[in-house]
């Protein structure tokens, strides 16, 4: 079997259709089709079936595509056997991540992966709904995505991928400097009923936490407005808009802002690399999740209050 049409299989699988997997290959419509069916002439069964506008594997093209993934990590182990023997592995790692920690860890990354040469960092910038990450890992080598204290399963979604925990941000409640709770040490969720908030929208991290706020208080928060983006929600508490959940690592450089830690409770984020199990046996992929571990480190030890614990990020 060919192994491009093993990774075209998969493709269409994790994507639900042929046009969305010609986008992550880089390939034409008719070449992916093409692929499916030649592929599927040589095994004799039918891989795929259609919904409505989509295209789904059937459950023979579930097994298979499967096994396909055993077939790239051994193909990736193998070229890493040999990389092994160079002097300095060689490559560009394509590294996604969404905004605030894009601003938090790319720039330290880039200097970093700089000083071995031979690695070529493409970064781009790229939130998505939190059980949408995993199937960027299909264009990008190493994502960078977030989630609520709770566990989540980044593989819910039908993609494996490799997790290399990061670390643990704590989200703090951020008033304007003038507000009635500017001023406390800490804040209860029953301090927060009533207050207008600048909510990010559903189905991302922050969102989940601001739910688990609302439970603990007994009321359903009032969102007067859905920001995604932090730098933006935080201008807004500034200018007395509302009040919002925001990280703390990347958070509170507006002068009319204070962030207060919440207390009751457990109000953060946990920041995973996530991979894809074929890719995570690439030398050069190692070596840059190895440097952003050790960036995630430093700044995880730098942004602790002084006696204040070390949270481990995989827990």
């Amino acid at each position: 079997m060919d192994p491009a049409s093993l990774e075209t299989l998969r493709a269409v699988g994790t994507h639900g259709g042929v046009t969305a997997a010609a986008a992550v290959l880089h390939l034409t419509p008719s070449a992916v089709s093409q692929q499916l069916a030649r592929l599927q002439r040589e095994v004799g069964v039918a891989l795929t079936e259609r919904v409505g506008r989509g295209l789904r594997l059937t459950p023979a093209g579930q097994a298979l595509a499967a096994a396909a993934v055993d077939v790239a990590v051994a193909l990736e182990r193998a070229r890493a056997a040999t990389d092994a023997y160079l002097a300095r592995p060689e490559g560009t790692v394509r590294v996604s991540s969404f905004q605030s920690a894009a601003q938090m860890f790319l720039p330290g990354l880039l200097t970093r992966v700089a000083a071995h040469g031979g690695i070529t960092l493409e970064c781009t910038d790229e939130d998505v709904a939190q059980d949408d990450f995993a199937a960027l890992t299909d264009r990008m080598d190493i994502v960078v995505a977030h989630r609520p204290d709770r566990s989540h399963d980044w593989a819910a979604g039908g993609v494996p991928v490799h997790v290399v925990p990061l670390l643990r941000e704590p989200l703090d409640v951020a008033v304007p400097v003038g507000h009635r709770l500017a001023g406390r040490v800490d804040l209860r969720p029953e301090d927060l009923v009533d207050e207008g908030w600048i909510a990010v929208r559903e189905g991302f991290p922050v969102a989940t936490v601001l739910a688990a706020v609302a439970t603990r208080s007994g009321s359903a928060p009032r969102i007067t407005h859905r920001i995604n983006d932090f730098h933006v929600a935080e201008a807004m508490v500034a200018a007395g808009h509302g009040i919002a959940l925001l990280p703390r690592y990347t958070s509170g450089r507006e002068p009319g802002v204070r962030l207060v830690p919440l207390a009751g409770v457990r109000a953060g984020r946990r920041i995973d690399a996530l991979v894809r199990v074929d890719r995570a046996e690439r030398l050069v992929v190692r070596h840059v999740l190895a440097e952003l571990t050790a960036l995630a480190a430093e700044i995880d030890g730098r942004s602790r209050e002084p006696g204040e614990a070390s949270v481990q990020p995989g827990g």
